[in-house]
């Protein structure tokens, strides 16, 4: 095995060789079935299943799906929020065979006509509420889409909720004709559970179709593999000991059509035993609720949501020290936020990394080693991460220099789906380039510098956002902050901030900016500082850059004509 420099950081009890476990994904839930059959699984809005119980309502899924001609090669999309048809329909697919799409509720209708035809789905599974049916509805016209199956989420409530909800509810709910091309959840399950098996290849076999890259154009999509998905399980399993199995209980906050939830806080907590506390979205008084109520042994999250918790005046009288163990992926985790909301609960959140193309985790700061601040941990079991020249791959940087973070591991996808060139130039030499810049210290610990696409250049010098933000969350006014590249004539790109101020807070762009002087060198301090109500974010709550560079585009596009003019 290599000198690893990060192997003398693994604590005692951990080991990088661990053997890694491939299965088709479906075993997850069957083996936590037969270890925890009676005990709680969901708890979705006050309604409880056991693992038998979702089981069960798993093999009728996939009975239905068979007699609908779900097999080897056929594409099963879910348009779905957290709730159980979610989690019955992923694993009934599978257990048929098929492969699932998953697609976010938020997406526009472009992307959606993209990804069905591009993935080939011909079913889609989806609710009656106003905010999702009139899209999919509009897909069976425009795309190849034939069949819609349709659930309700009265049909997934406790008593008295589920008599209540279409009536208090009807306005967000759409009426529609069973046909041949709509069909109900509830007719879906309504058989014996009787399902043909399916053969797996744990390593050829395509589980789960992913889109990725659409703030880069036109997305892809990512074959994850049985075997990626079931080995990142393992590999996130063996680093993170101390499981309290079948007994843990995991806040399941974040997206499951995302692949961070899907891996990390779905798979996961089947694989473990857990009770899932299931919420559709994140809602901050509903999280805290639940937080105080239920009390979850564990919670992952984006750095927004645990931003949403510190800044929210009720946080202070909610006990947080039942969560045992928190964690944050899908961006960058500020120093400051992490700190404060650690001082509130009393443990950790352990930042990790990863991204689509790895099924995610990739990395991650050990629960019982050395936690360091900024960075995104050490490599999990079986990932070896190498630091490589951004312009050659094949040559890997000394410790302490930036270059492009690489991933080799089993979790790594098969390749994009239909899209030879895109994989070809996504992994070189059996290692993913992720399009991060980062460094690795003489621990194997992994700092992330930023995005290569999001680097600014001023006047020749780089620039990377996440400096510019970590010194600005310093100032105790800012609850959030994003930092852009914009155009300038003289320097060719200059920063400007954008900065959600705290409830209560006042703060003017002079004060930020005489507080950054001597936390920024002169070339990174932003040359504007805008204040707003609210920054936009991803589906997921992660703060995005995108629609503020195509306003400041806008704006840059408009001076010039009106200056020409």
């Amino acid at each position: 095995m290599a000198d690893y420099p990060w192997l003398k950081s693994y604590p005692s009890g951990l080991n990088w060789n661990a053997p890694i476990t491939k299965r088709p994904v479906p075993q997850i839930l069957d083996d936590a079935v037969k270890q925890f059959a009676d005990r709680p699984f969901l708890d979705f809005l006050g309604k409880k299943y056991t693992y038998r119980e979702v089981a069960a309502l798993v093999d009728k899924a996939a009975a239905g799906f068979q007699k609908m001609g779900v097999g080897k090669g056929v594409k099963v999309g879910l348009f779905l929020p957290n709730c159980p048809q979610q989690i019955i329909c992923y694993f009934g697919v599978l257990k048929a065979g098929g492969t699932v799409v998953n697609y976010s509720p938020l997406y526009a209708e472009k992307e959606l006509v993209h990804q069905i035809e591009d993935s080939h789905t011909d079913i889609m599974v989806t609710l009656d509420l106003a905010m999702l049916l009139p899209k999919m509805e509009l897909m069976l016209k425009q795309t190849r889409l034939k069949k819609l199956i349709i659930g309700s989420l009265a049909e997934v409530l406790p008593f008295p909720k589920n008599l209540l909800f279409p009536i208090v509810k009807r306005k967000e709910l759409t009426p529609y004709a069973l046909d041949d091309r709509h069909s109900r959840f509830k007719d879906l399950i309504d058989n014996d559970g009787r399902y043909q098996p399916a053969s797996c290849s744990v390593d050829e076999d395509i589980a789960v179709l992913q889109y990725t890259g659409g703030t880069t154009g036109v997305s892809k999509g990512a074959m994850l593999t049985h075997g990626n998905l079931s080995a990142n399980v393992s590999q996130t399993r063996s680093f993170t000991k101390g499981f309290d199995l079948g007994n843990e209980r995991v806040m399941g906050v974040l997206p499951f059509f995302h692949v961070f939830a899907m891996t990390a806080v779905m798979l996961m907590s089947i694989d473990i035993g857990a009770e899932i506390i299931l919420h559709p979205k994140f809602e901050l008084d509903a999280v805290l609720n639940d937080i105080d109520k239920k009390k979850p042994t564990f919670m992952a999250g984006v750095p927004a949501m645990y931003t949403a918790i510190n800044n929210s005046p009720r946080s202070g009288g909610i006990d947080l020290k039942t969560l045992k163990r928190c964690s944050s992926g899908g961006a960058p985790l500020p120093v400051e936020v992490k700190a404060r909301f650690e001082a509130k609960a009393g443990t950790q959140i352990l930042e990790g990394y990863g991204l689509t193309e790895s099924s995610p985790v990739a990395t991650s700061n050990p629960l019982d080693g050395v936690n360091k601040p900024g960075s995104i941990g050490i490599p999990v079991p079986g990932t070896v991460i190498e630091i490589c020249d951004r312009d050659d791959p094949l040559k890997i940087m000394p410790l302490g220099e930036p270059g492009e973070i690489c991933i080799r591991g089993p979790q790594v996808m098969k390749g994009y789906w239909n899209r030879a060139d895109a994989t070809a130039a996504a992994i070189v030499d059996g290692k993913l380039r992720t399009g991060d810049v980062g460094y690795m210290d003489p621990d194997g610990y992994i700092f992330i510098v930023d995005r290569i696409k999001d680097m600014i250049l001023v006047g020749g010098f780089n620039v990377f956002p996440r400096n510019v933000e970590e010194a600005i969350y310093q100032h105790p006014a800012v609850a959030e902050v994003t930092v852009i590249g914009v155009q300038d004539e003289y320097l060719g790109q200059v920063p400007k901030a954008f900065v959600k101020l705290k409830d209560g807070q006042g703060a003017t762009e002079t004060e930020v900016m005489t507080f950054l002087k001597d936390k920024l060198g002169k070339h990174e301090l932003p040359r504007q500082i805008e204040f707003r109500k609210e920054l936009p974010k991803t589906l997921v709550g992660k703060l995005s850059k995108k629609e503020l560079v195509a306003e400041e585009a806008a704006k840059y596009e408009a001076a010039k004509k009106a200056k020409a003019g």
